[in-house]
């Protein structure tokens, strides 16, 4: 069961872009890494348009963020959780000023239930190409089940 194993990979999710796990559990609380938009086993980014050499040339946020939250939704709910019981949600976006309005609007839809504590940021970039990541953490119940 989940709750024995404290580093959670999931089967869903995109694979990760560097030696790090999907999730990692400390007593209740699951820390995610980093979640993007990517998709499982593709190297196409939902919503990315890249030239030849990997540069990004046009990019849908609304396409991103649905993206990035079924991601998440898929580390939450194999490692145990749910995503009623995320806690906390940083969210680094690429390009704050043309990209925080259309992100805002899309994440109240999804947190109309659940409203984490949130932090959002502007980074300059990400380590691939694109516009969006999230930083979450969880809480898991003491039985390993997570709320849906």
């Amino acid at each position: 069961m989940a709750k024995n194993k404290p580093v959670l990979p999931s089967s869903k999710a995109p694979e990760p872009v560097g030696l790090y796990p999907h999730a990692r559990r400390v007593g209740n609380l699951l820390f995610l890494s980093g979640v993007g938009p990517r998709e499982r086993g593709k190297k196409e980014i939902p919503g990315v348009e890249l030239d030849e050499a990997g540069n990004i040339l046009s990019y849908d946020i609304e396409a991103q963020c649905h993206a990035v939250f079924r991601n998440v939704r898929y580390i939450l709910e194999e490692a145990g959780s749910g995503w009623a019981n995320l806690v906390d949600v940083t969210v680094f976006l690429t390009n704050m000023q043309d990209d925080f309005g259309i992100y805002n609007r899309i994440y109240a839809e999804y947190f109309q239930d659940n409203q984490p504590c949130r932090t959002t940021v502007e980074v300059n970039k990400l380590p691939t190409p694109i516009a969006i990541e999230l930083k979450c953490i969880a809480t898991i119940d003491a039985d390993g089940q997570g709320q849906q």
